[in-house]
């Protein structure tokens, strides 16, 4: 029967989870030195009288073989977390040491493996977000929530411009003014409006479920990383321990990327294309870049003295549309949108393309950007404390890891009793 708390009793306290596993690990560190004292005590007993009592020295071989094996076992699981006994022998500490370049090597896995073209191509095939965003976009609610936000970001945008000067520009010198001006500082200012305003964070959801799903599904692949670069003298079956605690870890840190909305990682993203916004405006490398789009986009004279006539007849529409929510344009804007919406769930040729738009524009995105990208995992490793990360670690595995000791002490009780078995069979 289940226990119910009496009335004025405060709540039990939960108890702190690395409390627990340190208390755990403690113990289990406990009972693999007690067995190797055990075995100390037992060689002393059978080393001494043997003489006397000649079947000890099958005893003695057993013990001997133990302590070997339990203090190998001792200063290999040591060696990954600290230096044993404090003393700086060569590969040793290895996690504290070279946590820099674990960070560097996932940031690299992820580099190579998540934010490859082909991998970002397949997922957005199979994603079919034109044919997802259509369907969404047919129903009428959505399509009047497209109109309200685009009337009020038109409304944001007109309440900048200054009508006789946007006239004069567009009608009297739109070579020199529209042709001439490089393009990154506007792209850059209407970016930095959209970062802020985290409209862009449904990609970034996207790319997280996918990157996610992927760890989820490569277990081998992330696990073999640690034992191609672990010293050849660990133990493979601790290359194994680490190698599986690792990519909990990192599915772990997926997962909670996932599911926060304000995770570390989503900041310094955010930060990044805040940083994007800025370059796109004051950086001139970046600034050429966007002038080599410019040049390879810009369509034919003819639009663009379009463009200039009829300023005057899309500025009255849109503030027609702004102003009015029941303004014929308003309503058609929002049956376009529908429509549009329709025809990219149903039309297969216009979702086709629209679907290769978007790949192209990822494609770009990774194949341009995926190396600042990636750095984000190096960087935040690389900010951890060696020390801290070695005991956290160690806090999380190495409870696991004692259990080599233990096993190292009774295999090598065996192997020593096995030796010397033979030994004794073949020699006498």
């Amino acid at each position: 029967m289940a226990q119910t708390q009496q009335p004025g009793t405060l709540p039990s306290p939960v108890p702190d989870p690395d409390a627990v596993k340190a208390a755990a690990l403690r113990r289990m560190k406990n009972i693999a030195l007690g067995l190797l004292v055990a075995m100390a005590v037992v060689f002393c007993l059978a080393f001494a009288f043997r003489r006397d009592y000649p079947w000890l020295a099958y005893v003695q071989a057993a013990t001997e073989g133990g302590m070997v094996g339990a203090l190998a076992d001792w200063f290999a699981v040591t060696a990954l977390f600290k230096y044993p006994m404090g003393l700086k022998i060569p590969h040793t500490a290895i996690i504290p040491n070279r946590k820099d370049e674990i960070g560097a090597s996932l940031g690299e896995f992820v580099e190579t493996n998540f934010l490859s073209e082909s991998v970002v191509a397949e997922k957005l095939a199979k994603t079919q977000i034109a044919q997802k965003a259509g369907a969404w976009l047919s129903r009428p609610a959505s399509a009047q929530r497209v109109a309200t936000e685009g009337a009020a970001a038109m409304r944001g945008a007109m309440a900048v411009l200054k009508d006789d000067d946007v006239r004069d520009i567009i009608e009297s010198m739109v070579r020199k003014h529209l042709v001439d001006p490089p393009w990154g500082p506007p792209i850059g200012k209407v970016a930095e409006r959209v970062f802020a305003d985290g409209h862009h964070h449904a990609l970034v959801d996207l790319l997280v479920d996918r990157s996610t799903l992927w760890i989820q599904a490569n277990h081998d692949t992330i696990a073999g990383l640690v034992s191609d670069r672990s010293p050849s003298w660990v133990p493979q079956f601790v290359d194994g321990l680490v190698g599986d605690k690792i990519y909990t870890e990192l599915y772990k840190f997926a997962r909670a990327v996932q599911h926060d909305p304000h995770h570390d990682l989503r900041v310094q993203l955010d930060k990044y294309l805040a940083e994007l916004a800025q370059e796109l405006q004051h950086d001139p490398a970046m600034i050429a870049r966007a002038e080599n789009i410019k040049a390879q986009v810009l369509g034919d004279p003819e639009v663009r003295d379009l463009a200039g006539r009829t300023w005057e007849t899309i500025k009255t529409a849109l503030f027609d549309a702004v102003e009015d929510p029941a303004s014929e344009l308003r309503l058609k804007f929002t049956a376009a949108v529908q429509e549009f919406g329709t025809r990219l769930a149903t039309d297969e040729e216009l979702a086709g393309k629209a679907n290769a738009w978007i790949s192209d524009a990822a494609s770009y995105l990774v194949r341009t950007y995926k190396h600042e990208i990636a750095s984000i995992i190096t960087d935040t490793v690389e900010r951890w404390d060696a020390v801290e990360t070695s005991e956290k670690i160690e806090l999380q595995v190495g409870k696991d890891l004692q259990f080599i000791r233990i096993n190292g002490t009774v295999v090598g009780s065996l192997a020593g009793l096995a030796i010397f078995t033979v030994a004794t069979l073949v020699f006498r």
